[in-house]
């Protein structure tokens, strides 16, 4: 398969000091660049979570909503950052059993997106069990 995971995502906002601040402070997210309208954020090893002003971008992007996103996260470590999370997002719930033992946290970050922290690829699943659940 040529596609073995996400390597960016971005969202947009009115307060890129803000939201840095939410994602760096609360999630414990690293800064790799400030670049003007943008900044660029680690998220693991191989993805970074951009946070962009609104406003015309190259390649004919443009913002907007989405439904949600997830951050993989490891095992023991949702209820650390559920406490981190409470009283700094719109809106905190679980963390959630799932079916199979993975777990999931779901928040809303300061600027109204929908988040998601699950463990479930480091429970040893893999995506194709997904399909099956």
């Amino acid at each position: 398969m040529t596609v073995d995971g996400f390597a960016e995502l971005t969202l947009q906002t009115d307060d890129l000091a803000g939201l840095e601040a939410f994602y760096t402070g609360v999630v414990g997210l690293e800064v790799l660049a400030r670049e003007g309208d943008r900044i660029w954020l680690r998220a693991g090893d191989r993805a970074r979570l951009g946070l962009w002003s609104p406003g015309p971008k190259e390649f004919g992007d443009r913002g907007g909503r989405h439904v949600h996103f997830a951050f993989s996260v490891s095992p023991g470590t949702l209820d650390a950052l559920a406490r981190r999370v409470r009283g700094r997002a719109a809106s905190v719930r679980g963390p959630v059993e799932h079916e199979g033992g993975d777990r999931s946290l779901y928040w809303e970050d300061p600027a109204g997106n929908l988040v998601e922290a699950w463990d479930f690829f480091h429970r040893g699943a893999d995506a194709g069990e997904l399909a099956q659940a």
